[in-house]
């Protein structure tokens, strides 16, 4: 499926005991969730209660993620992650990440708006 730009294509949660917070959300919504394998611990997925696709993440305040807030941080589509960042810091925004390598050809990075809110440009 293309991407499609200005869309938001994924959210997730960055936490320091993401654990307790996944089992929050499945409770009190009814997600379940899929481990996913990161060095030495492990994030997740949550998976809708309708029909189990995977709708989100819940991850660990660690590695890429250590210096995140959290808050639910989205990801939006856009062409071009360079001119996007050049865009950021020219009007104002700040850069929170380096760009982030995801898959064989995604790219993303984090940025805080200057309002002070946090979100991730994603490129694939």
């Amino acid at each position: 499926m293309e991407a499609k730009i200005g869309h938001y294509n994924w959210i997730d949660l960055t936490v320091t005991d993401a654990e307790s917070i996944r089992d929050f959300y499945k409770e009190i919504i009814g997600y379940s969730h899929t481990d996913i394998e990161m060095s030495g611990y492990k994030d997740y997925c949550l998976n809708s209660p309708s029909d189990d696709k995977t709708i989100a993440g819940i991850c660990h305040r660690k590695s890429a993620n250590s210096n995140l807030p959290p808050v639910w941080l989205v990801y939006f589509n856009v062409n071009n992650l360079n001119s996007s960042i050049d865009k950021v810091i020219r009007l104002g925004g700040k850069l929170i990440s380096e760009i982030i390598s995801y898959g064989p050809s995604g790219k993303y990075v984090i940025i805080q708006d200057p309002a002070g809110t946090f979100c991730a440009l994603y490129q694939n």
